[in-house]
Order: structure tokens, then C-alpha cells, then sequence
């Protein structure tokens, strides 16, 4: 039994109605529970889910051990954390949750005063900080030259599940 990736550069998950709708679709030509999407990762496939914590939060991890004062900012800054995008337009937001994640892992918590976006929408964002930590600049962890958005995005592929 093994993963088989039959589509690749899917492109974006999308709205909640754009996501259910292309789920629906995959159910009915691949079978409901037959099917994934992720990426190939040191040659194998690995759901999106799986792929969070290697490739999303790792990302943010080096983000903050090269550039130290995005951190400092971020902790004196914010008393919470948003993805205004994933607000507006129903998407998964996952650079909050890595952020979060971080921050817990390394004992540390926000002790500003101000909600604090990680990205925009239409342009508009909180902070400076907003567009430093969003994933259309943080690197893609082992690609200094690719964004983690842009890797997340293009390198997005679907997968079915083969029983031998």
C-alpha cells in the first residue's frame, strides 16, 4: 500500500465552497478517503498535514534564528496574533498556528498590547511586521531563493492511496 501522486501543481485550496467543491470532485472519480493532498518530500509523498510541521513551521523556525528582532518585535508587540486573508477569504491559515507553535515550544509568550496581523489582505496590514512575517516572504526551509508561500502553493500535489 502506497501513496500515488496523479496531479501535481494543484494550485490553492481556495474558499471553504472552493475547497468542498474540489473535494467532492476527487471523491467522486478517486473515492472518498482514497485520496490526499500533500507533497514530495525526500522522495516520498506526505500529506499537507504531515507536511506542516517539516516544511510551514520549520520555515518560521529559521525565519526567527536568522532574523532575531522579528521575534523581539512580535513578543513586545502583539497581545494576539491574526491572518486577516484566511478571515476574508475562508482559507486555511497556518502561519498563525506556526508562529503559535513556536512560541510555545520555546517557552516564550506575546506580551504586547495590539492584535497583530502575519500577512494582509487587499494590501492592508497591522504592522511592518505584518509583511516581514508573512509567508509571501519567509523563506521555504532548505530554499533560501523560494518563498514559503510559493513552495506551499506550487509544489501542492494530489495523491491516491494504491492497495496492492
Amino acid at each position: 500500500m502506497t501513496w500515488e501522486i496523479v496531479e501535481r501543481k494543484i494550485g490553492r485550496a481556495g474558499s471553504i465552497k472552493q475547497r468542498n467543491s474540489r473535494q467532492r470532485q476527487w471523491n467522486h472519480k478517486y473515492g472518498e478517503h482514497s485520496w490526499a493532498t500533500g507533497y514530495k518530500l525526500n522522495g516520498e509523498f506526505v500529506t499537507q498535514q504531515e507536511a506542516f510541521e517539516p516544511i510551514y513551521y520549520q520555515s518560521y523556525v529559521e525565519h526567527f534564528q536568522k532574523h532575531p528582532r522579528d521575534l523581539e518585535e512580535l513578543i513586545q508587540t502583539a497581545k494576539r496574533l491574526r491572518n486577516p486573508h484566511a478571515e476574508a477569504t475562508t482559507g486555511v491559515d497556518l502561519q498563525v498556528p506556526a508562529i503559535t507553535k513556536y512560541l510555545l515550544e520555546h517557552n516564550l509568550e506575546l506580551k504586547g498590547k495590539e492584535l497583530v496581523d502575519i500577512g494582509s489582505w487587499q494590501g492592508k496590514h497591522s504592522h511592518k511586521l505584518s509583511v516581514r512575517l508573512s509567508p509571501l516572504h519567509i523563506k521555504v526551509t532548505g530554499n533560501p531563493k523560494m518563498t514559503l508561500e510559493k513552495f506551499w502553493q506550487e509544489k501542492k500535489c494530489l495523491a491516491i492511496w494504491i492497495e496492492d
